[in-house]
C-alpha cells in the first residue's frame, strides 16, 4: 500500500496548553484561537447556530470560522467496529487523523471527488491516548446517498444519484482505490448550480491504494461493499431498492471497467 508523504503536506502545528492543533496555514491560527477560548474545537462548534443538521456516529457540527467566515464541519473521532465499546473515542496516537488528511489530499490530486480535510486537534486522554476532533470544509448542497435512496431528499432523483455514484466508482477503480467501509453514508451527492450531480467519497482514513488490483478487481471490491450496505439500508428503512435495481446498478458499474479495459 502506498502512502503520500506527510512531510510534503502543508500541515502547520500549534501547541495550545495540552492540545495540539495541526491544520492548513489558512486556518491554523483561527483554529488555535478557538481551542484556546473554548477548550476544544468540537465544543466551540457545538455552541454555534447550526445552518443545517448533520449526524454521523455522533452529532456533527457546522460552524463559520471567525476570521475567514468559511463554513467548516467539525466532528469528534470515534472508533468503529469491534473496538468501539472498549476504546470509544480514545486513540493511541493521531495517525488515523493524519492518514485522513493525507488521503484527502492525494484523492483530490488524482481527481477523485472527496471532502477537503483542513486539519485536526488532539487532546490528551490519559494512559498515553488522545482524543481527536477533525475539521473539514463544508460541502454545500450535499446529501448522503442513504438519505436520497430513503426518499428524504425529493429534489434529487434517486436514479440520477445512483448514476453519479457509478461515476465515482469508476474513478476509484481507475486509481486502484479500495474503500473497505464504502456504504450509503460515506457517499455524498452534490448538486451544482447547473443541476449536475457529483458523488464524493468521505471517511477516507481507511482508504487504501492497491497497485496489484486490476480496475475490475477494485470495482468488484467497492461494488460488493456498497451493495451490502444498500441491502442493509433497505432492511432497516424499507427503502425501495429491489434486488433487480441493485443488480442493474452493480452490472452497469462493472461494465464501465470492462469498457475501459477494451479501450
Amino acid at each position: 500500500m502506498n502512502h503520500p508523504s506527510l512531510a510534503a503536506l502543508p500541515l502547520v502545528r500549534r501547541r495550545i496548553g495540552e492540545a495540539e492543533v495541526a491544520a492548513t496555514p489558512a486556518i491554523v491560527d483561527d483554529l488555535a484561537a478557538l481551542v484556546a477560548s473554548h477548550g476544544t474545537a468540537y465544543e466551540w462548534a457545538a455552541q454555534q447556530p447550526q445552518p443545517r443538521a448533520l449526524r454521523g456516529r455522533a452529532p456533527v457540527y457546522v460552524a463559520a470560522l471567525p476570521a475567514s467566515n468559511d463554513l467548516v464541519v467539525v466532528r469528534h473521532a470515534w472508533h468503529g467496529g469491534l473496538l468501539a465499546p472498549l476504546s470509544t473515542d480514545r486513540f493511541r496516537n493521531t495517525r488515523r487523523a493524519e492518514a485522513e488528511y493525507a488521503t484527502s489530499v492525494r484523492l483530490r490530486q488524482h481527481a477523485v471527488p472527496t471532502t477537503d480535510v483542513l486539519g485536526f486537534v488532539s487532546y490528551p486522554a490519559g494512559f498515553g491516548c488522545v482524543r481527536v476532533d477533525v475539521v473539514s470544509r463544508l460541502v454545500q448542497d450535499a446529501f448522503d446517498l442513504g438519505m436520497i435512496v430513503a426518499g428524504l431528499v425529493p429534489e434529487i432523483d434517486r436514479d440520477d444519484a445512483l448514476a453519479a455514484t457509478r461515476t465515482l466508482l469508476l474513478r476509484l477503480a481507475a486509481e486502484g482505490v479500495v474503500h473497505p467501509d464504502l456504504n450509503v453514508k460515506n457517499i455524498l451527492v452534490v448538486r451544482a448550480s447547473t443541476g449536475h450531480l457529483t458523488a464524493m467519497v468521505i471517511d477516507v482514513d481507511v482508504v487504501r491504494w492497491d497497485a496489484g488490483r486490476t480496475p475490475a478487481d477494485t470495482m468488484e471490491a467497492n461494488v460488493a461493499r456498497l451493495i451490502r450496505s444498500m441491502r442493509k439500508w433497505r432492511r432497516q428503512f424499507g427503502c425501495p431498492l429491489s434486488d433487480d435495481l441493485l443488480e442493474q446498478f452493480a452490472r452497469a458499474a462493472r461494465a464501465g471497467t470492462d469498457d475501459g479495459a477494451r479501450r
